[in-house]
């Protein structure tokens, strides 16, 4: 148990570290969710760190909570870098964006729940939930990776941008965590789970923190106007009157007819 301890204490001083960074470079005036959940890392660490070694017998009632509210953060991080994304054409999308990007990550959600249900290893009933939890978010958070960097060009994003720099730390330790369920479901001992847990998740998610240190501790690049073509591909998808209005004022005729 003495090598859980010092991980969290790594984990939770790496956590603090990446949180004073992102707070020095101002990226909770973009990004307020995920350094929210970044403090909030650093801190369930922490106390985490303090309960598993005074008091115990709190310790899976704590983890349980720290569970809960952990995925719903990791929900708006998820939801607010789709958002972030979307920055250049903000203002000509309609308010119910927003709402929009939420059900879809809830139905992307809902359809990664079954399979990810696949990989609950044979462990104790009451333990089954929560690791469901996990994999779902854990497949949710490589989806959003792969797509955000899919379409980079699309989004004109690149990884000098905040929204890919955060979407592929999340999903770099995401696959390590898939992985190391893969290695779970070839164990016949129960046993090893916890150490291959240590080696490999708790690892990979420090090796994150450090990309992210990296990352973050350079000027952020300044965002890039989407193409024409996918300017107008999104006005078209938010629809309605406003959007018909927006693109035709975009038109040279109309802006020079404007002037005059």
């Amino acid at each position: 148990m003495a090598l859980d301890s010092v991980l969290l204490l790594v984990l939770s001083i790496s956590e603090a570290t990446v949180a004073a960074i992102l707070l020095r470079r101002g990226a909770w005036r973009t990004l307020p969710l995920f350094c929210t959940y970044i403090a909030w890392g650093a801190a369930s660490d922490a106390a985490l760190f303090v309960i598993s070694g005074w008091f115990p017998s709190a310790y899976y009632k704590y983890y349980l909570i720290e569970t809960i509210v952990d995925s719903l953060l990791m929900f708006s991080v998820l939801v607010e870098l789709a958002w972030s994304v979307l920055r250049p054409v903000r203002a000509s999308l309609p308010k119910a964006t927003v709402l929009f990007l939420v059900i879809l990550v809830c139905i992307t959600g809902i359809l990664i729940w079954p399979i990810a249900g696949m990989t609950v290893p044979p462990i104790k009933p009451e333990d089954q939930l929560l690791f469901h939890i996990q994999e779902t978010f854990c497949v949710l958070r490589v989806v959003c990776f792969v797509v955000m960097a899919s379409f980079s060009q699309l989004l004109s994003i690149g990884w000098r941008d905040r929204e890919l720099q955060v979407a592929t730390g999340l999903g770099f330790y995401s696959i390590i965590g898939l992985l190391v369920t893969l290695l779970h479901s070839q164990q016949g001992d129960l046993t090893a789970y916890h150490w291959l847990d240590e080696a490999g998740v708790s690892l990979g998610y420090l090796g994150t923190l450090c990309y992210w240190v990296i990352s973050f501790a350079t000027k952020e690049q300044e965002r890039k106007e989407f193409s024409p073509q996918m300017r107008h591909l999104l006005l078209q998808m938010g629809g309605g009157a406003r959007a018909s209005r927006i693109a035709l004022t975009d038109l040279p005729s109309v802006r020079s007819r404007t002037k005059e």
